[in-house]
């Protein structure tokens, strides 16, 4: 008996933006079953004493000490700045602001 049904996966392929045919809802349904056994199956598994990790094989990722170090000044970091507005990158709005406008060139 499957643990998923088919409508069960039409509304997954809705949630995701797929549109799936009815033999890709077929084969969805017999994977996700399969992937719901396996779950189950690694649950049953004793894993008391492994140490958790995040990667499935080791690695090393080099770390360095946090140092202050000097930075550009404003003046600097802004002086090839096609746009300006006081001490601050001008940059257009990406986001709709109060209008409900986004995009526009200059919308103060």
């Amino acid at each position: 008996m499957s643990r998923i049904t088919p409508e069960e996966v039409r509304e997954l392929a809705t949630l995701a933006r797929l549109a799936l045919t009815e033999p890709e809802i077929a084969r969805m349904t017999g994977d996700l079953d399969a992937i719901l056994d396996y779950v189950d199956a690694m649950r049953e598994l004793d894993t008391t004493g492994v140490e958790p990790m995040t990667h499935a094989v080791p690695f090393d990722y080099p770390l360095r000490a946090d140092q202050t170090a000097p930075s550009l000044s404003v003046e600097d970091a802004l002086a090839n700045a096609p746009r300006r507005e006081a001490s601050f990158f001008q940059v257009p709005r990406i986001v709709p602001g109060p209008g409900g406008a986004a995009g526009g060139e200059d919308e103060s």
